[in-house]
């Protein structure tokens, strides 16, 4: 049975999760990053059912860098876990037959329980704790997990709930903007580096931080932050084309895969463009917001061909673009 302190984590971990609404990709990151202290995990990971595949939709620690990647449903752990509904726990990938060997040693897990989720009376994904060592899990932590599964479960039937959008919709997209979120953001990166459709284009990958939002959200309050936000990402998609990801990542956070974009001018059109599209002021309730950005690029194959490279190489871009503006904004005040 669980300690009286491990069901009053469960019981926090419930809170949040109720606070969080109807958002099901932030509820499944929220559980992720709980469960990594609750069962003394390396790495989380959910998983959901789409096609033949099962796909990483939230992830914790040692996992983070493999959000988005996909696993055959039949030649791995969590695919027959969603087959057989079946609690699955693997002490040793590297000598246990039914787990994704080289998918393990490329995420670093050597033990594992994975749990299924239910949904609608179907198991549509799986809850999965990783750890690098093996025999790493306990009769223990299973049950904690039953806890958390059911939770996940139950945040599942909430966010679906007299709605018409699939849960796979739910969770892969935001819940404010209706943009692409992190998750599907990352699975469509990875396939667009795989399938770049031809060497003479490339890939580009832009960071847009929207500049002002806690300004507006402190003076104006939350409702018109939403507002502006909602704006903003309707202007920004405006620019897009359909072979394009706009996504949220996350608060201010946005960002755009362009696929494919002529080298090296096309994402200079593209950048000029969304910054044209945020010069009008836009009105809320008799009052003018203007809408700014700070805008990274990292191209592909130009600037590196890993993810993380162009990720982080694209964020540098952006935040120096920003301490530009604010550097500028403060000239002028003196």
């Amino acid at each position: 049975m669980p300690s009286e302190q491990e069901l009053l984590e469960i019981i926090d971990i419930q809170t949040e999760i109720a606070k969080l609404g109807r958002n099901l990709g932030d509820v499944m990151k929220r559980v992720t990053e709980r469960t990594l202290s609750l069962v003394r995990a390396d790495g989380v990971a959910i998983e959901l059912a789409e096609g033949d595949d099962m796909v990483y939709r939230a992830t914790a620690g040692m996992a983070n860098g493999h959000l988005g990647i996909r696993l055959k449903r039949d030649a791995s752990l969590s695919g027959l876990c969603t087959q057989t509904g079946q609690i699955l726990r693997c002490d040793d990938a590297e000598t246990d037959p039914r787990a994704d060997r080289e998918a393990c040693r490329k995420v670093g897990i050597r033990s594992m329980i994975v749990m299924p989720l239910q949904h609608n009376e179907s198991t549509v994904g799986v809850l999965k704790a990783m750890a690098a060592a093996p025999a790493h899990f306990t009769d223990h932590d299973v049950e904690l997990l039953k806890l958390l599964s059911s939770l996940v479960a139950a945040a599942m039937y909430h966010a679906t709930h007299d709605d018409n959008s699939d849960l796979v919709y739910k969770a892969t997209h935001d819940d404010l903007t209706g943009l692409a979120n992190r998750s599907l953001f990352m699975d469509r990166l990875r396939s667009s580096l795989i399938h770049l459709p031809q060497q003479s284009r490339g890939v580009g990958v832009l960071m847009i931080d929207m500049d002002g939002l806690k300004e507006i959200n402190d003076t104006c309050g939350h409702r018109a932050g939403d507002a502006v936000i909602r704006e903003f990402a309707t202007r920004t998609k405006s620019c897009a084309r359909s072979s394009d990801t706009v996504a949220r990542l996350g608060g201010d956070e946005f960002a755009i895969i362009l696929n494919p974009v002529d080298l090296p001018d096309g994402v200079g059109a593209a950048i000029k463009r969304i910054q044209s599209a945020l010069e009008a002021p836009f009105l809320f309730e008799d009052r003018s917001y203007q809408l700014y950005a700070s805008i990274g690029a990292a191209r592909f194959p130009d600037d590196g061909h890993a993810i993380d490279t162009l990720l982080e190489l694209a964020d540098q871009r952006m935040y120096a673009i920003k301490r530009q503006r604010k550097g500028q904004q403060g000239s002028r005040l003196h």
